[in-house]
């Protein structure tokens, strides 16, 4: 025939130049995969025996009880078939084609929606030269979109021959012998997943692209924010579809954050630690599969209907994200896999070519170099690494919409001969792609390598976590506030904190605050409420022997180590916590906050839950269906005006750092930002490096809007600050509040009368029509039957450590006793009337926890026990200067200009 394509160009599958399983016209697929250094790869598809195979014509089958091995006999057959009665399951195995250019490839006649496979690898096996090839194990497609099963701790899933004995040790040799036991059964497969409608996205709705400047980060653990949800049905908890609910959505709209950072959802399979020790990985920071969803936090509905119907699920709850004006960021570990070290399970990578996909030590190739601390580290020198995880983000970004990404132990993947460089390929990867370079692209900044803290390196457009700027607040308002502190931390660090930490970020011409991701607490680590509860970690939970999580906290208990129904010691707390929150809130970068710190969640001194899927990390919402205010509620609504105000003032709104410190160390004069001491003058050279100095204000000046002062007291007494006499300011917030005082003009703070609060919660104002009416008595019936209704949960935790009321570690006493007033509403003396609620000041009545004091309590001011702070006199109408303020003590304000 004329013009006819030669027969060997007449192929089906086209050569492609990414791995991946690919659907064509034809009704069938492509299948690419990648392996340098294999010998031979069959692709593996799996069928019930009880339904018509759509391999029949083509298949050779082969049996059990053949005289010729079952590996001999593949090797034999392009395609060949066999039926394993044990598990009612045909395997079809494909003889793939290659290596070309280190890729394999076969086409499938037929291929579906759903359809289960593996790979299966033969060549050297070598473990002391790092090669680990055994075709008895299967393999995950690491581009597959779907996964099926799970790993069984077994002999089978391991590589080299092996037992597991009774105390779910694993016991051999991992340079012993090749493993000749199956794995099928024993390890999860990839499930096919046909995505080729290109109009399936068409309806959804509009990313909300919020700019860096306005961004609030939320970060949150899927199940554990939603499987004690009294709000949903039990079906719905701990799902995606849960955090995906109205109510859901509702509530983090009202709190105000903007961008929701999810904790690992790609797939996960626990390390072989955990699974030794009988215990999960709750975090998820151990990924099995980069393309595929973790299925266990899909409805049992969704499960049911294979991977398709999990990924559905994800893609439905990013939608309703941003159908309600959320950000969807991703937290994503690239720098290891799930396979751990050498000794780990084959599951994928190590089986397919474990000499490209890992970094081994250089002396000694068998094991492999580990700068994560889990056994393993992905080659980011090796091109197609590059390649597979920018296709995997490029997939999560462009098929199910996520915003951005969190790259955990970003240092990892960008090492070069084993040294961190901002010039690595993967970052110019990132950077360059007409995707990805366009999304939020957040770096965890450090690994366990050499020279792994590299805070401030990456570059733009690069975020970073701040790790200094998370210890530097908790130092100066929890540590240093101790009688038997140091005070490191002065006014500098501070300031530069609270500027955007200039010192660090202003790494690039153009790179601006935002890059700094400010933080004081995260899922790694105590939570805001635990840091201000106690002195070390209770980690026994874990199994460790409390050897796990960091000792290094900059926490402290106030007395009391663990809960307690002390009303002083717990005003000092919550007010230490809202310092935090605070200087987080009034800091120039992007502030995130953990999913709980706004209502005093507590993981009860555990500071490396990463094991823990139970209460310790689920999040309690008991306090917010109580007919009355609990100190959650309080909380939640104090922190909720904060974030309000933030995003309220054009003066956060931007990139550009206030000012940048020279070379010695010195600021800047900047336009935009004054510095301030009590007495109203300007900081001199030796006040900067006077780490006594511990309070001052910073006032943020604007040409189109009011200016704003931020008030600093960091020092255990109330203050007498002389604030800029150009014009007047009001209070717009106050950590102080939750004492019961805020700044008031003159020689006194304004006290607040508890009178002015109600106490009742949202839940008796719900009307009898209201559709959430029932859901409302539902709860208040469940939380009455368990004795919890209007008791908080901290009370019966009180009750558990009553007998561990002494003292851990350096503590403070009690501040709001008769000799220090501040906060106190029963000790102080009277020596102004009452002066009424000012509605414009920003305390809302939801600021005062009902502890703070008592009916007795009807004044608003009360005489300060300070004896420096400028000198003052009243006025010729006896009213006094109105630009001398008097600040709580350990505070931090907001302060707006009248104009």
């Amino acid at each position: 025939m004329k013009n006819a394509i030669p027969q060997r160009y007449a192929i089906p599958h086209r050569y492609a130049t990414r791995p991946g399983l690919y659907f064509t016209e034809d009704g069938g697929a492509d299948a690419v995969v990648r392996s340098e250094t294999a010998d031979q790869v069959w692709l593996c598809v799996y069928e019930p025996v009880d339904q018509p195979t759509k391999f029949f014509n083509g298949a050779i089958r082969i049996f059990e009880d053949s005289s010729t091995p079952f590996i001999n006999e593949i090797h034999e057959h392009e395609v060949c078939t066999r039926i394993i009665e044990s598990m009612y399951v045909r395997e079809t195995l494909f003889r793939m084609e290659g290596p070309n250019y280190g890729l394999w490839y076969v086409h499938l006649p037929k291929a579906w929606d759903g359809m289960r496979y593996a790979y299966r690898v033969d060549g050297a096996w070598d473990p002391k030269h790092g090669l680990r090839f055994n075709p008895y194990k299967l393999l995950l497609d690491p581009y597959g979109k779907g996964i099926d099963g799970k790993m069984e701790l077994d002999p089978a899933a391991f590589s080299y021959q092996c037992e597991i004995g009774p105390d779910r040790k694993v016991r051999g040799s991992a340079f012993g012998a090749m493993s000749t036991v199956d794995a099928l059964g024993k390890v999860p497969l990839s499930v096919a997943i046909d995505d080729r409608d290109v109009t399936k996205h068409d309806g959804d709705p509009v990313h909300p692209h919020v700019p860096w400047s306005k961004t609030v980060l939320y970060e949150l653990h899927v199940k554990g924010f939603t499987k004690n949800a009294p709000w949903l049905p039990p079906e719905l908890r701990g799902t995606y579809a849960g955090l995906a609910h109205p109510i859901t959505l509702a509530y983090l709209q009202g709190l105000g954050v903007t961008s929701i950072e999810l904790l690992p959802i790609q797939a996960k399979q626990d390390e072989l630690f955990l699974q030794e020790h009988g215990r999960p990985n709750y975090w998820g920071y151990s990924t099995l599969g980069y393309f595929s969803p973790e299925p266990s936090y899909a409805t049992a509905a969704a499960r049911a209907k294979g991977a398709g119907g999990v990924r559905d699920e994800v893609i439905a709850m990013v939608n309703a994200m941003h159908e309600a004006g959320f950000e969807v960021i991703m937290d994503v570990v690239y720098n290891h896999t799930c396979e751990g070290g050498v000794e780990g399970p084959t599951v994928c990578w190590r089986g397919l070519d474990a000499i490209s996909y890992y970094r081994r030590q250089k002396n000694n190739v068998g094991r492999l170099e580990d700068t994560t601390g889990c056994g393993n580290t992905f080659d980011f020198t090796n091109t197609h690494v590059v390649t597979f995880a920018v296709d995997s983000l490029r997939y999560w970004a462009k098929r199910i919409g996520i915003d951005g990404f969190r790259f955990d132990l970003a240092a990892s993947l960008a090492r070069l001969d084993g040294d961190f460089t901002k010039h690595h390929p993967f970052l110019y990867a990132l950077r360059s792609d007409l995707l990805l370079g366009n999304l939020k692209l957040i770096m965890e900044p450090w690994d366990l390598g050499p020279q792994g803290w590299r805070t401030g390196g990456f570059g733009m457009p690069f975020s970073e976590w701040n790790d200094r700027f998370r210890d530097t607040v908790r130092r100066f308002w929890l540590t240093d506030t101790q009688p038997d502190s140091d005070g490191s931390v002065g006014m500098q660090e501070m300031a530069t904190r609270l500027c955007g930490s200039a010192d660090l970020f202003a790494t690039d011409p153009g790179r601006g605050c935002v890059a700094s991701i400010n933080y004081v607490a995260c899922h790694d680590g105590f939570t805001l409420t635990d840091l201000t509860r106690y002195v070390s970690k209770h980690n026994e939970a874990n199994g460790e022997n409390n050897m796990d999580g960091s000792n290094m906290n900059h926490s402290v208990n106030f007395g009391v180590e663990g809960p307690t129904r002390e009303p002083a010691i717990e005003r000092n707390r919550e007010r230490a916590a809202m310092n935090m929150l605070g200087t987080l809130m009034l800091s120039l970068g992007t502030p995130m906050m953990l999913a709980g710190d706004e209502f005093r969640n507590t993981q009860d001194g555990n500071n490396n839950a990463y094991s823990q899927d139970n209460d310790i990390t689920w999040l309690n919402w008991d306090w917010l269906y109580q007919t009355k205010k609990t100190p959650e509620m309080r909380r939640l609504e104090t922190v909720s005006r904060l974030i309000a105000i933030r995003k309220s003032l054009d003066l956060y709104h931007h990139e550009e750092f206030f000012t940048r410190l020279t070379q010695l160390g010195l600021f800047k004069p900047s336009s935009r930002v004054q510095w301030y001491l009590t007495d109203g003058t300007t900081p001199m050279e030796k006040d900067w490096f006077d780490t006594s100095v511990r309070s001052f204000a910073m006032r943020l000046l604007s040409a189109n809007e009011a200016d704003i002062l931020i008030v600093i007291n960091g020092v255990d007494r109330d203050q007498r600050f002389r604030l800029p006499s150009d014009c007047e300011w009001r209070c717009e917030w106050s950590s102080s509040v939750v004492c019961g005082v805020r700044p008031g003009q003159g020689l006194f703070t304004e006290r607040l009368n508890p009178r002015d609060y109600p106490d009742t919660n949202w839940t008796v104002s719900v009307d009898e029509q209201d559709p959430i009416h029932e859901l409302v008595e539902l709860v208040q019936a469940e939380l009455k039957r368990q004795e919890k209704l209007d008791l908080p949960r901290e009370a019966a935790l009180a009750d558990a450590t009553d007998a561990h009321k002494t003292s851990v570690g350096p503590a403070s006493a009690p501040t709001n006793g008769p000799e220090h007033e501040t906060g106190s509403l029963d000790s102080a003396e009277s020596t102004e009337p009452a002066v009424p609620t000012d509605s414009t000041s920003g305390m809302a009545t939801d600021a005062v926890p009902s502890e703070v004091g008592d009916d007795t309590a009807d004044v608003a001011e009360h005489t300060s026990d300070t004896d420096d702070g400028p000198a003052d006199a009243p006025t010729a109408d006896g009213r006094y200067d109105h630009d001398l303020w008097t600040i709580p003590a350990l505070s931090i304000s907001v302060m707006r200009r009248i104009q």
